[in-house]
């Protein structure tokens, strides 16, 4: 029956996908961006990667996977992982992160300052999807050092997505999408326009830079994080990405940075470079704080 039913359902569509065509898309999305698809999401690959189909006039899924492996592949690649990736997010989401930044890091930096004269606050949102993660970093950080005491922050907000990222860059938002947001902050860095949606102003713009990254892909960094969010990464990750993109962190936070994860995701074993000190906030395992 469940076959039968497959066969029914491959005729109603208006393109064919054998399992041969789905193998390809799925090893390539795996190569290209370290993401695991497997069988129970056909029906997600059919519905996002069909719009691709009908962008190139292709017939079927069969000469999708042909281009995928033929001389335009790198061409078609960032449209293709753009079909693929997922982007859910909202401001303020997992508030009690944000509480943990504010009640405790925030508090730690300042008391570090007085100590050592460091200023400099480096953020790293690596997963920013539409924006609304940096812009919540850049609303608390803004709140707690802009107050004219010399502190220079600024957060790099990065997805591999480029058509969100262009999203994100305006930092335009409806309505429905604010209700987390609480109202002094709303007041302080939204601006609403003419047909009810509403503006980051450049006063948080102005500290946040915007690139494409690909984490399973080269770095281009050189600098030393102190904080990084990468939330509801690893649930598309398998474990040798997962751990490769744990050591890569490692690497590029500070050794008294914290690492944040989304709320089901998780660092285990005793090799693990960092350690729990809150729901799915981390820290370096070793770290040294003498404050």
């Amino acid at each position: 029956m469940t076959a039968l039913a497959n066969e029914n359902v491959q005729e109603d569509r208006e393109f064919s996908m054998d399992d041969a065509a789905f193998k390809t898309i799925s090893e390539a999305i795996y190569k290209q961006a370290g993401i695991v698809i497997d069988e129970t999401k056909r029906e997600l690959v059919y519905a996002r990667v069909v719009r691709r189909l009908r962008a190139l006039s292709l017939p079927d899924f069969e000469s999708y996977a042909q281009l995928l492996q033929g001389a335009n592949a790198v061409k078609e690649s960032k449209d293709f992982i753009n079909a693929l990736t997922t982007n859910h997010t909202r401001f303020f989401r997992e508030p009690h992160h944000f509480e943990f930044l504010q009640n405790t890091i925030i508090p730690y930096w300042k008391k570090r300052a007085k100590f050592t004269g460091n200023k400099r606050i480096r953020v790293w949102s690596s997963a920013s999807s539409s924006g609304e993660e940096p812009y919540t970093l850049a609303m608390v950080l803004a709140d707690a050092f802009d107050r004219g005491e010399g502190w220079d922050w600024k957060i790099l907000a990065t997805d591999i997505d480029t058509n969100i990222l262009n999203k994100a860059k305006q930092g335009r938002y409806d309505d429905l999408g604010l209700e987390e947001i609480p109202p002094g902050y709303k007041a302080r860095y939204l601006k609403q326009n003419d047909d009810k949606s509403f503006i980051v102003n450049s006063e948080l713009k102005n500290h946040i830079t915007f690139n494409r990254l690909n984490l399973h892909s080269a770095w281009p960094i050189k600098t030393e994080f102190d904080v990084i969010f990468c939330r509801n990464v690893f649930i598309y990750f398998d474990p040798p990405s997962k751990k490769s993109l744990v050591d890569r962190f490692a690497k590029t936070l500070s050794n008294d940075g914290w690492l944040f994860l989304g709320h089901s995701e998780s660092i285990l074993g005793d090799r693990s470079p960092f350690k729990l000190v809150g729901r799915t906030i981390y820290e370096p395992r070793h770290v040294e704080r003498t404050i």
